[in-house]
């Protein structure tokens, strides 16, 4: 596959199953391999299920066609998503969805090993299908206007502009922040970073220009986690740039066998208005 713009400028989708508009040096560095290897092993135990399950819902009341997922990382919450908006189409015997229940996805990222996760699992709906994309969300994103009825942001950064520009007129924007509470026993700790406590309200701001918040649900939990899931936990974010390290259970009995760690997101949604 060969991607084109009215500039003439051509990207070839390469082997991995992706294109990448990357070119030339960088300042900002996506994910590592360790820190999406981190977030794997994570993740795959369950431990953030009902924030996938509770962003699967939400994006499937919207019937979407197209989905972009901007920050994919390793494609666990657009899996999930996927999973949930080709079963509410295959299951809808009077929409038009029904006769074609195919969606189609967009996973972008500025990793390009997170890309690559991505688009290679295997794990995908039967119904829908995912390309891949790398590229820097602060720069303008090689997706035509109003070509995606929704699109998520989970952990990511954000472009307002962007992102209203690419989602078609009354589109959902899908963001998920941390809440204050968040990993806060950690943080105490000091093995994690601190979670700026206006980060709803800045969002908000950030996006009033063309969005209308339409529903904020919070989700929250105390986990016991083991050393390793410790361990994985810090090592799948940004803390694992600047927590000490953190190595996993040998069994000694100095150790805890378990630690309690509160886990707190906010899904906020959005609907695109003006033109």
């Amino acid at each position: 596959m060969v991607l084109a713009c009215a500039n003439g400028h051509r990207f070839d989708t390469n082997r991995r199953g992706f294109a990448s508009l990357i070119v030339g040096s960088r300042k900002l560095i996506g994910d590592s391999p360790a820190m999406l290897d981190a977030r794997d092993t994570f993740l795959e135990r369950g431990w953030y299920a009902e924030l996938r399950a509770a962003l699967g819902a939400r994006v499937a009341a919207e019937s979407p066609r197209r989905i972009v997922d901007i920050g994919c990382g390793t494609g666990y919450y657009l899996r999930g998503v996927l999973e949930r908006a080709t079963a509410t189409a295959a299951a809808s015997p009077n929409s038009s969805a029904a006769l074609d229940p195919g969606v189609r996805a967009l996973a972008m990222d500025l990793s390009a090993a997170a890309v690559a996760r991505t688009v290679r699992d295997q794990r995908a709906p039967i119904g829908a299908s995912t390309q891949g994309l790398v590229a820097d969300v602060w720069s303008p994103l090689p997706i035509r206007d109003g070509a995606a009825d929704v699109v998520i942001n989970v952990f990511a950064p954000r472009n307002p502009a962007e992102f209203h520009r690419i989602l078609a007129p009354g589109g959902l924007l899908a963001v998920v922040v941390p809440h204050p509470s968040h990993l806060q026993e950690l943080r105490a700790a000091g093995l994690a970073l601190d979670v700026h406590g206006n980060k709803t309200e800045d969002l908000i701001g950030s996006l009033a220009a063309g969005f209308a918040l339409e529903s904020t649900e919070d989700l929250s939990r105390v986990l016991a986690l083991s050393p390793d899931d410790v361990a994985a936990l810090i090592g799948m974010g940004p803390s694992s740039h600047h927590a000490p390290q953190h190595t996993p259970s040998t069994g000694s009995s100095a150790q805890p066998t378990s630690t309690d760690v509160t886990v707190a997101f906010r899904l906020l949604a959005f609907r695109r208005t003006g033109h």
